[in-house]
């Protein structure tokens, strides 16, 4: 009889619902444990990130016989502007939608959360050997290089040494961090729950969340329909094959956490490997239309609380400037926040945004509660500029 194995968004809900069940039931020394073997799991990850980034885009960049410099070019523009519409549009909808219904109270609420978290009981240390923008700019310069030289300048050596590299790389993937991801998510559920920012936030500010979460789902629609359009497929097709993806980016609250999973997604979708190898590594790091939604969101909830102005003339300079410096920001939960921390002065004033200041904890603490869907916002959008870009390969390229 053949094994019925249980698939890989399956296991995520069942985690997001164990997580949940072991920080409102089980005692302290529970949650703390499963948070341990979260947070040595999630060291791992961090240390196996810049590796995943260095062997994929590479060996992605390297693959293509034509045209990778201007491949590259096309896929940061198009990151760059999906961003940038993000941003703007929901500035838009927050600013028309939010003043009717938070109060200072819910947000008080919310930032009495935000330091509640379960403490592990050790932790591991595990540096990087190179950082993540360190590794995109590497994989940048091996790939293109080898692109241009290989078979004309320089000879396979350098080409089937990384290729070996990331056949390891893989391996690793594929054997020990997809299997371990759904402890990664419960730990991550644990300790929400633990610390009251779970139900806190969908009693208090379940409408700016829904708002939120809506917003995704719009610019990932919009994202895909495009991408169709382009490409001649079925959007709703490219839509459903994102599912495990998105899922799963939910629970890790990191788009490079995601790589392994996104690809099969950009596999189903028909985008080639060295297309998908290239894409889908590079767009975990540079595009963020989910990430940079849920920041302008709750940037706009914050000044509206507090009287500040705000308007498309300071929020369209500051989503611009976001979508340089955060950069590799969403490979790591509430990365981009963080990154985003020494520009909210854009918004709130140099006084009021003083990165050690309440306003920007506030910020932090609403962010971080809402990081899950932003992830999976951005992961979904990647995939939908990788049809795109090999719809552009086929057709504009290869045919020269």
């Amino acid at each position: 009889m053949k094994k019925h194995e249980i698939g890989l968004v399956p296991k995520l809900i069942i985690a997001i619902v164990i997580g949940i069940l072991i920080g409102q039931f089980l005692p302290e020394s529970v949650c703390r444990f499963v948070v341990t073997l979260s947070g040595i799991f999630g060291s791992f990850l961090k240390f196996v990130i810049p590796l995943m980034i260095l062997a994929y885009v590479t060996m992605g960049i390297a693959d293509l016989s034509q045209g990778a410099g201007k491949l590259l070019l096309i896929t940061v523009l198009i990151a760059y502007g999906s961003t940038i519409v993000a941003g703007s549009g929901s500035y838009l909808v927050s600013s028309t939608l939010f003043p009717s219904f938070i109060s200072a109270d819910a947000l008080a609420q919310i930032e009495a959360t935000a330091g509640n978290s379960v403490d592990s009981f050790f932790s591991i240390a595990l540096p990087p050997v190179i950082d993540t923008l360190s590794a995109v700019v590497l994989a940048f310069i091996l790939g293109l290089c080898m692109s241009a030289m290989r078979g004309k300048e320089i000879g396979d050596t350098l080409y089937n040494s990384f290729k070996d590299f990331s056949t390891i790389i893989d391996k690793v993937l594929h054997k020990a961090i997809i299997p371990l991801l759904p402890l990664f998510i419960c730990g991550t559920f644990v300790d929400m729950t633990k610390s009251g920012r779970t139900f806190v936030i969908l009693g208090i500010l379940w409408k700016v969340f829904v708002v939120v979460i809506i917003m995704h789902l719009i610019i990932i629609t919009i994202q895909f329909t495009v991408a169709g359009a382009v490409s001649k497929k079925n959007p709703f097709v490219l839509i459903k094959n994102q599912i495990p993806a998105y899922t799963t980016a939910i629970g890790t609250q990191s788009s490079a956490a995601t790589i392994p999973v996104n690809l099969e997604c950009a596999k189903n979708d028909g985008v080639s490997e060295e297309i998908r190898n290239f894409v889908v590594p590079l767009c975990a790091n540079i595009h963020m239309a989910g990430s940079m939604i849920t920041i302008v969101a709750c940037a706009t909830a914050v000044c509206l609380m507090n009287g500040i102005p705000i308007g498309l003339h300071t929020v369209v300079p500051f989503v611009m400037t976001l979508g340089i410096a955060m950069v590799a920001s969403p490979g790591a939960p509430g990365g981009s926040i963080m990154t985003a921390l020494p520009f909210l002065y854009m918004i709130f004033g140099k006084e009021l945004g003083n990165t050690d200041g309440p306003i920007c904890a506030l910020m932090v603490a609403l962010y971080i509660t809402q990081d899950s869907f932003g992830t999976a916002c951005n992961v979904s959008g990647d995939n939908a500029i990788g049809v795109v870009v090999e719809t552009i390969y086929q057709k504009f390229i290869l045919k020269k």
